[in-house]
């Protein structure tokens, strides 16, 4: 039986509706593969001049030359004006589920510095972003990151801030505390499936005492948010295979408070289609207690 749940984070109404997981397709997967390759990959070492010049790397080396680890350029067709790339690694290969602890903890340590230093230059808001895959909106396979900052607080984030405002306890906490709904727990990081998943299996992450803003976040809360995320996506993988998806920090803008700023994970299972372009109620196939189940199965 189809479920109406109502998602307070995200303001999303949701219909869970498991058996329209059982209709039947004609479509194949349209994913390409990989057609560049290394050769024609400008995100690769070597390539360096075939990007912006490098705003900042964390290993050894010039600018702009090989050596390092994580990469960081102006987008060299930005959304906004001030849109980076962050290269999660030089291989290739690699996708941040594939990070060892230092690796994954670097990448989301640069990612909460490029933020911060895009919201001290006097940009109002800043969020980070991962899309792996083409069917997320990757449009390069090598693994990266990107960081959007703007002069104004999106509409979306303004009203996400007035529902944690309005609800009068913490809507973060709040959602992890369903023990069904929980995948990990490890010290002060909850890893869980919200209630009114908006899609199958998206998961949250969150340290219980994460403040605010993102940028903010102490080195420690960094490292473990870092180690959760590599391991949320290590159990999307072994539970649905390399599948496309996004990763998303929400975070506070400049200077607006209360909020408690987590991330997001959305595997690319599904479109919106007609019903939810006409209703704006999203429909998730998946139980989210059933993924939740799944992944706690294949996490360590």
């Amino acid at each position: 039986m189809s479920q109406l749940r109502h998602d307070p984070l995200s303001g999303h109404d949701v219909i869970v509706a498991a058996g329209r997981a059982a209709r039947p397709t004609t479509f194949a997967d349209g994913s390409p593969a990989d057609a560049a390759g290394i050769e024609g990959c400008p995100f690769c070492p070597g390539h360096e001049a075939r990007t912006p010049p490098e705003i900042a790397r964390t290993g050894p080396g010039e600018p702009n030359t090989p050596g390092w680890r994580v990469r960081v350029f102006p987008n060299l067709y930005p959304i906004v004006d001030a849109h980076e790339v962050v290269v999660l690694t030089p291989d290739h290969q690699r996708s941040f589920a594939d990070l060892d602890d230092t690796e994954a903890t670097e990448v989301v340590t640069m990612l909460r510095d490029r933020v911060h230093a895009r919201l001290e230059a006097g940009c109002a808001y800043g969020v980070a972003i991962l899309n792996h895959l083409r069917g997320a909106g990757a449009s390069i396979s090598h693994p990266h990151a990107q960081v959007f900052a703007l002069d104004v607080v999106p509409a979306a984030v303004d009203a996400s801030l007035a529902r944690v405002r309005d609800a009068q306890h913490d809507l973060v906490l709040r959602d992890a505390d369903a023990a069904l709904l929980v995948v990990t727990r490890h010290g002060e990081i909850t890893t869980w499936c919200p209630h009114a998943s908006s899609s199958p299996f998206q998961i949250r992450l969150a340290h219980d005492g994460a403040g605010a803003r993102f940028d903010h976040a102490e080195n420690e809360v960094i490292a473990a948010i870092a180690i959760a995320l590599r391991d949320a996506l290590e159990c999307v993988r072994a539970t649905l295979g390399d599948v496309p998806y996004n990763v998303v920090v929400h975070t506070a803008p400049r200077d607006r408070a209360p909020f408690h700023w987590y991330v997001e994970v959305v595997p690319r299972l599904s479109v919106v289609a007609g019903f939810e372009y006409a209703t704006g109620i999203l429909v998730n196939t998946v139980a989210p207690d059933a993924a939740a189940r799944d992944l706690r199965e294949v996490s360590t």
